[in-house]
C-alpha cells in the first residue's frame, strides 16, 4: 500500500503547540480557555475567523491552528472558503481551563457539506508506562474496525464519533478495515509505537474512493500521577473485543509520536491512535458521540 511521508508544519506551530506543555496542571483555575482549530476539509483553503477577528488566511488542509486563548465561554467561529463564502459559522461554549479542538470537517457523504465538531483534549494526569489518545472518525468512510496484531479489538467507530484510552506505551501491529470484515484493509498493516507520557489528538480525514485517506494529528505531554502500566484488555469496554491479552510487537519500521509535535500523515500517526484504542480499555477508555458545534 502507498505510504505518504511525514510532512512538518510551520514553525510557528510547533511553538505554539509546546506552549501546551503546562496546561494539565495550570488550566483548571484559569477563566480562560486554549481553543485549537484544525482544517479536516480535504482539498480545500480556509480563512478563519473567532468572533470576527482574521486569525488564519488561506489555512490548507491538515494546518493546526493556535492555541487560541480566549475567555471562557461562548465565541462565533467563521470558515470562509476562497471564493469569500462561508463554509461553517459556528458558535461554541467553551468551559474554563479546558483545552479544545474545533475540527472543520466532512460528513460521512462523499462530498457533503462540511461541519464543525468540538473535542476536547483529555488533560488529566497520567501514570507511568502508558500514553494517551483521542480518536476522532471526521473522514467520509463507513463505519471500521481496527485489527490489533491480527485481531479485532475495536469494532464499529463511525463519523462524529470518537473515543479515548490510557494505553501501554511501546510498539503493535495494527490495520483498519471496513466494520465486519477480516481482509482489505483501508489502511495498514503497520508497525507503530507511541510514547509515554503524551496525549496524541487523531483526526481521520479523505475517503477511501479516491484513496486520500489520511490523518491530522496533534500532541501534547501530560502529568505523571501513580499507577501501573497495563497489561491485558478490559472485558466490554468501549466496543472493544473481551479478553484479549496484548503482546507488545516490535518491528524495524515502527515510528513513534513524541509529545509536544504535530503532523500531518498517511497510515501512520492514524494507525498509531487505533492501536491506542485497539490496546485502550486498559486504564481507562470511553465512546461518545461528539458534540456538533452549534450554527
Amino acid at each position: 500500500m502507498k505510504r505518504i511521508a511525514w510532512l512538518s508544519l510551520v514553525g510557528s506551530l510547533a511553538m505554539g503547540l509546546s506552549s501546551l506543555a503546562g496546561v494539565a496542571q495550570a488550566a483548571p483555575q484559569e477563566s480562560t480557555a486554549r481553543l485549537m482549530v484544525v482544517q479536516a476539509v480535504p482539498d480545500e483553503s480556509l480563512h478563519v475567523e473567532i468572533d470576527d477577528e482574521v486569525v488564519s488566511e488561506g489555512s490548507a488542509t491538515g494546518e493546526v491552528l493556535g492555541p487560541f486563548t480566549v475567555p471562557a465561554g461562548a465565541h462565533q467561529v467563521r470558515f470562509i472558503d476562497e471564493s469569500g463564502d462561508v463554509v461553517v459559522d459556528t458558535a461554541v461554549d467553551l468551559e474554563a481551563g479546558s483545552v479544545q479542538d474545533l475540527v472543520v470537517h466532512r460528513p460521512a457523504e462523499v462530498g457533503g457539506q462540511p461541519l464543525a465538531t468540538l473535542y476536547a483534549t483529555p488533560t488529566e494526569p497520567i501514570a507511568a508506562g502508558k500514553a494517551r489518545v483521542l480518536i476522532a472518525h471526521t473522514a467520509s468512510v463507513a463505519p471500521a474496525d481496527v485489527r490489533l496484531d491480527g485481531t479485532v479489538v475495536f469494532r464499529n467507530i463511525a463519523n462524529g464519533e470518537f473515543a479515548t484510552a490510557d494505553v501501554a506505551e511501546g510498539s503493535h501491529v495494527a490495520e483498519l478495515v471496513p466494520s465486519g470484515l477480516t481482509a482489505r484493509p483501508i489502511l495498514g498493516p503497520l508497525d507503530v509505537s507511541l510514547a509515554s507520557a503524551s496525549a496524541t489528538m487523531v483526526y481521520a480525514v479523505g475517503n477511501a474512493q479516491d484513496a486520500s485517506m489520511d490523518v491530522i494529528t496533534h500532541s501534547i505531554p501530560l502529568a505523571a500521577s501513580a499507577g501501573e502500566a497495563p497489561t491485558s484488555i478490559d472485558a466490554g469496554s468501549a466496543g472493544l473485543a473481551a479478553g484479549i491479552d496484548v503482546s507488545p510487537f516490535s518491528g524495524p519500521d515502527s515510528v513513534e509520536l513524541a509529545p509536544g509535535t504535530s503532523r500531518w500523515t498517511a497510515m501512520t500517526a492514524l494507525l498509531a491512535a487505533l492501536v491506542t484504542l485497539g490496546a485502550g480499555a486498559y486504564g481507562w477508555s470511553s465512546r461518545h458521540r461528539a458534540v456538533e458545534a452549534s450554527s
